[in-house]
């Protein structure tokens, strides 16, 4: 298996030759799938509050837990950015030194995809499809290397299948 040099880095996120246009579809498609996935999170919160309300807290729950120790293993790991290790400008401008791996953006939109298939598994499908776009766009964007959104997806998905499927948990009087 070959690695990844800095010129490999370079050329496949296209930092050497980079148009306005492509910098703009880039910052749009990153803002915009992390947007619709922020946003529809509190939306499928309200549902299960009418809905499916047995599966509020758990819902709460788990995803904090997960997302407290990913912030908290990140900022003990402290790994860099691919541009502070080579010197370049990322497409999606960010000036946050180190907390690389995992990538927090990827595993927030793999849990959120998750917590969603509890409820439906074609938008959930969804929106794991638009989670691995993301990954490759933070990647494209210069904020991450490739290891940084795998670790991202993955810890997003096993804590959703831990946290939804295989950990009993619960029931609130008065809540569900």
């Amino acid at each position: 298996m070959k690695t990844l040099t800095e010129e490999n880095y370079k050329r496949m996120t296209g930092v050497s030759g980079r148009t306005p246009y492509f910098t703009l579809f880039v910052r749009m498609v990153d803002r915009c799938i992390t947007a619709v996935i922020f946003l529809s999170y509190p939306m499928l919160l309200a549902y299960m509050y009418f809905y499916a309300r047995t599966r509020l807290v758990r819902s709460i729950v788990v995803p904090a837990i997960c997302f407290a120790a990913v912030s908290v293993f990140r900022k003990i790991y402290n790994a860099k950015r691919p541009y502070e290790v080579m010197d370049f400008e990322p497409i999606i401008h960010k000036e946050t030194k180190g907390k690389s791996f995992p990538s927090r953006h990827v595993f927030s939109v793999f849990m959120i995809a998750m917590t969603f298939m509890q409820i439906d598994v074609m938008i959930g499908a969804i929106m794991l499809v638009l989670g691995a776009i993301l990954a490759a766009i933070r990647v494209i964007g210069g904020v991450h290397f490739i290891r940084d959104v795998v670790a991202g997806a993955v810890l997003g998905i096993l804590g959703g299948i831990v946290g939804y499927y295989l950990i009993t948990f619960p029931v609130i009087p008065g809540i569900g």
